[in-house]
């Protein structure tokens, strides 16, 4: 009895590979699409989206095309080959515009990019991809059921490359005066960023590594310009606090201020 029950699974899989087989060696498109649509509900995206290359062109202008074309990005995405569901989708938007799954389709080009989305410390042409192709979704489907899910993706990739630039500005002041000032590009990246991304959860980190690299350019100046850049510093340090009362940052802080206030020359 063992014996027999172990052979179902491989007669099973025996089965499978042979009407794949006949499938990939058929002319008929329809049986064809047929077997791909059960393939892909199977979540058997290799097969399904292997089938559906093969037909979705004969198939456009026909009743199936379209569904085909969806089906193909679908199959891609459901094997977590992004790239690939991508430009279809894409193609789908393209010739459907108002088609039956043109919202999903949208929505999915985004999100392929967000699930491929790197570490922030990797190249983030993915995430900025994401980023607009889901913005793009938001616009053209304001309703759409899948609206908060493409908030809180387009919120979390922002986060991400906020991230990766702190990360950038806080190498910067790591370097300091190391083959020039890069307390200065500390603080235009730290700028930068506070103006791209204005809510972002990292803002105390950037005003406060901006009141750093300043009370460090400060101190490195040349004699006729340390009054006018401590000067600056008092001044970073009074917007810091106004707006971060109870930072972490706060006691050092308060140590740059004593210091900088002692050059200010009141």
């Amino acid at each position: 009895m063992r014996k027999f029950l172990f052979l179902i699974p491989v007669v099973a899989l025996l089965a499978s590979c042979t009407e794949y087989t006949k499938v990939m060696k058929s002319r008929d498109v329809d049986y064809k699409f047929d077997y791909a649509k059960r393939a892909y509900e199977e979540k058997k995206y290799v097969q399904a989206s292997t089938v559906l290359n093969d037909i979705y062109t004969p198939l456009r202008g026909t009743a199936k095309g379209e569904e085909a074309l969806f089906l193909l990005a679908m199959s891609y995405y459901g094997n977590q080959d992004y790239t690939n569901s991508n430009v279809f989708f894409k193609t789908y938007c393209q010739r459907y515009p108002k088609g039956k799954f043109a919202e999903l389709s949208q929505f999915y080009s985004g999100y392929g990019f967000y699930l491929d989305s790197p570490d922030p410390q990797l190249d983030q042409t993915y995430t900025v991809k994401a980023i607009e192709e889901l913005q793009n979704f938001l616009e053209k489907f304001p309703k759409s059921e899948k609206v908060s899910e493409a908030q809180k993706a387009i919120f979390e990739m922002q986060d991400k490359l906020t991230l990766k630039e702190l990360q950038n500005a806080q190498l910067y002041y790591n370097l300091g005066n190391f083959m020039g000032n890069n307390y200065e590009s500390a603080v235009i990246v730290s700028q930068n960023a506070l103006k791209d991304y204005p809510y972002s959860k990292y803002r105390e980190e950037f005003e406060f590594l901006i009141l750093k690299s300043k009370y460090q350019q400060a101190r490195n100046s040349v004699a006729e310009k340390m009054a006018e850049r401590y000067s600056d510093v008092v001044d970073e340090y009074y917007s810091f606090i106004n707006n971060y009362p109870e930072s972490k940052h706060t006691k050092e802080a308060n140590t740059i201020f004593k210091i900088a206030e002692k050059h200010t020359g009141h």
